[in-house]
């Protein structure tokens, strides 16, 4: 408890007083980049206050362009053990109630992470048109594609947006199986235990390869991907 108390402390003081300084130069300089890793910097180091050790497989499969990260979503602390440890600079879809946070929500936006109504169909819509247009620019996402976290740890049939991006945008998915996190931080808790995540980066599978009616096809396909890499007990039944 007292690790995670500290942990939302410093995270709050760091929201109120350094991230304000990188906004403002993102927004002047347009190169987001540094608060990008300062922030990535600070989510390591509340990694190792909190007790948590992230083994890291397989990053030789992320293609060198960009393309959508897939992952299973168990546990709050998944982008937390996922996105610092990509090689790249990349975006999320957050839902819109966190771009309403005061500084917290302008760094979203000029980190080019997207909001979304996940029970707007307009909005969700909207949100992949825009991703699409970033992936084509060059730009990567990650994407937890069962929408919302596993309440038991098991994975749940995914979403079929990330798949629409990877097809319109002609990328690769690189699916991404995380264990272990949910032991952590289940649905539903409040404190995090120390313990071990894995994150294991599959071989990637091309979107430029399918068409928008082998869309069922691809997300079945990196669905399988993802499970094969799970333990068990995080296998969908």
């Amino acid at each position: 408890m007292i690790r995670t108390f500290f942990v939302g402390l410093t995270l709050a003081l760091a929201v109120i007083f350094i991230l304000p300084f990188y906004v403002l130069w993102s927004v002047i300089t347009g190169r987001p980049d540094a608060m990008y890793w300062m922030a990535m910097g600070v989510v390591r180091f509340e990694n190792r206050i909190l007790g948590i050790r992230v083994r890291i497989e397989g990053l030789e499969n992320i293609p060198p362009g960009p393309c959508v990260f897939v992952a299973n979503h168990a546990s709050n602390v998944d982008p937390m053990v996922l996105i610092p440890f990509i090689p790249r600079r990349v975006g999320i879809l957050v839902k819109q109630e966190l771009f309403r946070v005061p500084v917290f929500g302008t760094a979203m936006r000029v980190a080019q992470f997207i909001p979304v109504d996940r029970g707007d169909k307009e909005s969700t819509g909207a949100a992949v048109t825009t991703a699409v247009e970033n992936l084509r620019k060059g730009f990567s996402y990650v994407i937890f594609s069962e929408g919302t976290r596993s309440p038991d740890g098991r994975m749940r049939p995914f979403k079929r947006g990330a798949f629409t991006m990877a097809i319109e945008a002609g990328v690769f998915v690189v699916p991404v199986s995380i264990a272990g996190a949910h032991k952590l931080m289940g649905k539903g808790q409040k404190i995090v235990r120390p313990g071990e995540a894995v994150v294991r980066f599959d071989p990637a599978v091309n979107g430029a390869s399918y068409t928008m009616d082998q869309r069922n096809e691809l997300t079945s396909r990196v669905e399988r991907i993802v499970a094969a890499g799970l333990p068990p007990d995080q296998q969908p039944i």
